[in-house]
């Protein structure tokens, strides 16, 4: 069995480079059959959603990795416990390519590197910010390099506690793309790269200032949130309630606060009753960062 967590990506001025895992799982587990056919079980709460052919995500991880390694991949019983919801901006195509890739790799007798799965990885999704931190835990920075990539570990402070409120409708990555600009002023530029270093400061040591100002960035999170109703609402309740501040996760639309132990459930209760005042659902709790990425049991 793979269980990998789910990320929060784009983490304020951290547009596309900064990833973090949260305690939140899919399970992945493969067994080899003797039937001629693949058979995937899903259960969870939007398991009526997911693909049971070929076609499944964690499935094509799969058949990717033996398709590297140039061997021909068992048939196979694929079973997929939900409990990262679909399409939120919480990374759950991420832990299917993860899952996939881990599934595939176990079977295979480990033939692939930490690293080469990475590198088929980041392939498959695209970019490196969920599927990162999702395979190896904590809070990552990536970014490209002559070789490669080049993956750091941000520290993160303990006494930081990530809260999600994951509102009861959708936004597409491809939509949260589409608002964005071509082309950013050299003052945004600047912005961003001076709150990033306060975000990555303010993660190390926990520095409510360095914390509240790196969440705040220029590139992405002005446009997206016309896409979420309630933006501002909730953004202002969080901060009345004692958050350091908040961003949205991933392409959206669940927003993360970040905040203390003693504020969190404050924060979360605050985020429930603002998106409540425009008729929307929220499922909001307090999470943890997971350390330990993706394990095979």
């Amino acid at each position: 069995m793979i269980r990998v967590p789910a990320t929060t990506a784009n983490l304020g001025s951290g547009f596309d480079c900064i990833g973090a895992a949260l305690s939140m799982y899919n399970e992945f587990t493969f067994t080899p059959i003797e039937t001629a056919t693949l058979v995937i079980a899903v259960q969870g709460l939007e398991a009526a959603r997911v693909n049971t052919d070929a076609t499944n995500l964690a499935y094509q991880a799969f058949l990717k990795l033996y398709s590297r390694i140039d061997r021909t991949p068992p048939v196979v019983q694929l079973q997929i416990k939900l409990g990262v919801p679909l399409a939120r901006g919480l990374g759950s195509s991420a832990t299917a390519i993860v899952g996939g890739l881990l599934g595939a790799n176990t079977l295979a007798g480990n033939p692939l590197s930490p690293a080469e799965i990475m590198e088929l990885a980041i392939a498959m999704e695209g970019h490196p910010d969920n599927v990162v931190p999702a395979l190896i835990g904590g809070c990552q920075l990536a970014a490209t390099s002559a070789s490669g990539w080049a993956i750091a570990d941000i520290p993160w402070h303990d006494s930081i506690v990530p809260v999600v409120a994951i509102p009861n409708f959708e936004l597409s990555t491809s939509e949260a793309r589409r608002v964005l600009p071509n082309d950013y002023s050299r003052a945004d530029a600047i912005f961003n790269t001076a709150h990033l270093g306060l975000l990555m400061r303010g993660l190390e040591t926990g520095n409510p200032d360095w914390l509240s100002a790196g969440l705040v960035d220029r590139l992405h999170q002005p446009y997206r949130q016309k896409l979420i109703p309630g933006y501002t609402d909730v953004e202002q309740a969080v901060i009345a309630a004692g958050g350091y501040g908040m961003v949205i996760s991933g392409a959206g639309p669940t927003l993360l606060a970040l905040s203390t132990a003693e504020c969190a459930e404050a924060v979360a209760t605050a985020m429930i009753q603002a998106w409540a005042t425009h008729d929307i659902q929220v499922d909001a709790r307090s999470l943890e960062l997971d350390l330990d990425g993706a394990t095979v049991r």
